[in-house]
């Protein structure tokens, strides 16, 4: 089922937008509650939760890495509903089982990307049907790999960095 909502408009965020644009699903919406990063959309809207009254989304892609989320998704539910858990997440996830079980929600994770699934990606972009552009915001050298991990992971501005591993030795 293609994503009614997407949670979080990082590297993989912006991915599955693509994804839903080149395979013609529109009318979704992507949740990003840190403004800085709702620039970069393409045939798509990025909104605040805040500012989403919505409370009917048949298929909701997580993809924000945040472990305390799943309430605030289920409460946004259609019931019959599902939930696919596609971000990295560092803590344990957990959620209130009476409102997901009045809404008969789904929860699924999603599999790791695939041989087949890159090669689709690879053959879209050929095309010219998906672009990866500016999904790379960051590049350092090697040499300087302790803070590009800083900033790699504490500037919300860093989609996805880049080591250069030309000049190491």
């Amino acid at each position: 089922m293609p994503p009614d909502l997407i949670v979080g408009h990082g590297v993989l965020g912006r991915l599955l937008a693509r994804l839903a644009v080149a395979a013609g699903h529109g009318g979704f919406t992507v949740w990003e509650r840190d403004a800085s990063r709702r620039d970069g959309a393409d045939g798509y809207a990025v909104v605040d939760p805040a500012d989403d009254p919505r409370r009917d989304y048949h298929a909701i892609y997580d993809v924000s890495g945040d472990a305390g989320i799943l309430d605030t998704l289920v409460q946004r539910l259609a019931p019959g509903g599902e939930i696919v858990l596609a971000g990295f997440y560092a803590e344990r996830l957990g959620f209130d089982f009476a409102p997901a079980f009045m809404r008969e929600a789904q929860i699924r994770c999603a599999a790791e990307w695939q041989r087949a699934d890159l090669l689709a990606v690879n053959q879209l972009a050929s095309e010219g049907r998906f672009s990866l552009d500016g999904l790379i915001t960051h590049h350092a050298d090697a040499r300087s790999a302790a803070g590009a991990y800083r900033t790699a992971f504490e500037d919300t501005r860093c989609l996805k960095m880049v080591l250069d591993w030309r000049t190491a030795a």
